[in-house]
This record gives structure tokens, C-alpha cells and sequence, in this order.
């Protein structure tokens, strides 16, 4: 929205302040998530602090749009793989936005950070990160900042760590998977999942 105005961000962002909170539509109140509806992983999020935090500048479209630091305990023998998605429920939009989405997580890894989720240059896997996993396309960018409208209040953005009992096929899946194809293919394979949530105000 940088191409608006900001008095006028502003005024449609007090207008739709009511209009947020699409919380039954991320993505643990799917149908992937039938057999597990309640968290049973611990993901935390140390640089910032408890799950309700405020982010810094540093963390937003506004700053760096550095990734913050996350860190979950030791893999369960039950876990073969993780995948982690970042959503924003309370965009003044249907569904909940996404901002990131990471995927073929290795079941040994215990956190993600910015410098995880840099891309390799030159390798052959087009979107192959530093820390040995992927990521999905996400309107042309790996991770995007949070960039809620002026005016319209706090928002909340969702880092869910969903652990799956099998891998997902890679074979299987396009060269840059996208969400809807990822979603697809996590279906029977979840067996837990977890959620830090870092809030931010654009005022």
C-alpha cells in the first residue's frame, strides 16, 4: 500500500477496523489438522519475547523484514518433518495473509533463523534456503515483513510449526510449491503442530 496516500491508508484503515480476526481460517483449523485441533508443540520465540510480544520495526516491511528467531525442543520420534507458515488473520481480506511459508524442515532441526532462511545461490533446487530447507513463493519473495494498514489496529501474526509423521515427496510436488499445493499434500501426515504469535501496529 505504499502507493497510498497516507491519510487516506489511514482513513480506510480506521473503516475496516472491525473487519479482522479470520482466525477459524488459518491453517490449523483446516481439515489436515482433524486428528490434532490443539497445539501440542512448543515454539518459541527468544529475541522477542512470549507469544503476544510486539515485534520490532526490525522485523516489519517498515525495517529489515528480518525474520525473527524461533526455537522449538528436540524432535519427537513420531516427527519425520516439519513445515512452518507465517499468517496475519486480521488483514481486512476473506482468508488470513500469508508471509511465509517453509517446508521439507528437517525433523532434527530445533529453530529457524534469518540467516536459515537466505537463499543458496547457484544451486541447482530453486528456492533450496541455508538451512536445508525450501520455501513457497510468496508474491515474489521468501519471507515478507508484517505491513498491516495505518489505522487499523494491531495485528497478529501467526508463526505455526506443524510437525508431520512422513515427509512430504518433493518428487511429487512442483519445483516452487505453492500453499494450495502444500496443503494438499500435508493431508493425514500431521501429528502435532505449535504457534508463537508477535503482534504489530502500524499507528
Amino acid at each position: 500500500m505504499n502507493y497510498v496516500p497516507s491519510f487516506v491508508e489511514y482513513g480506510l484503515g480506521r473503516l475496516f477496523r472491525n473487519f479482522r480476526g479470520r482466525d477459524d481460517k488459518l491453517i490449523q483449523r483446516g481439515s489436515a489438522f482433524a486428528n490434532c485441533p490443539e497445539p501440542s508443540l512448543t515454539l518459541e520465540c527468544p529475541e522477542v519475547g512470549p507469544s503476544g510480544s510486539s515485534l520490532s520495526v526490525k522485523h516489519t516491511a517498515f525495517g529489515e523484514q528480518l525474520f525473527p528467531t524461533l526455537r522449538w525442543p528436540a524432535v519427537t520420534p513420531n516427527i519425520k518433518e516439519y513445515l512452518l507458515i507465517v499468517e496475519d488473520p486480521d488483514a481486512p481480506l476473506p482468508n488470513p495473509i500469508t508471509h511465509g511459508l517453509f517446508y521439507s524442515i528437517p525433523a532434527t532441526a530445533t529453530g529457524v533463523t534469518a540467516q536459515d532462511i537466505e537463499l543458496v545461490k547457484g544451486s541447482a533446487v530453486p528456492n533450496l534456503l541455508k538451512g536445508g530447507f525450501k520455501y513457497s513463493p510468496n508474491r515474489g519473495h521468501i519471507y515478507r515483513g508484517p505491513r498491516p494498514p495505518r489505522g487499523h489496529g494491531p495485528h497478529r501474526y501467526w508463526f505455526t510449526l506443524i510437525g508431520m509423521n512422513e515427509a512430504l515427496d518433493v518428487k511429487k510436488l512442483s519445483p516452487l510449491a505453492k500453499k494450495e499445493e502444500l496443503l494438499v499434500a500435508i493431508q493425514g501426515k500431521v501429528v502435532g503442530w505449535g504457534s508463537w504469535i508477535g503482534v504489530f501496529e502500524n499507528e
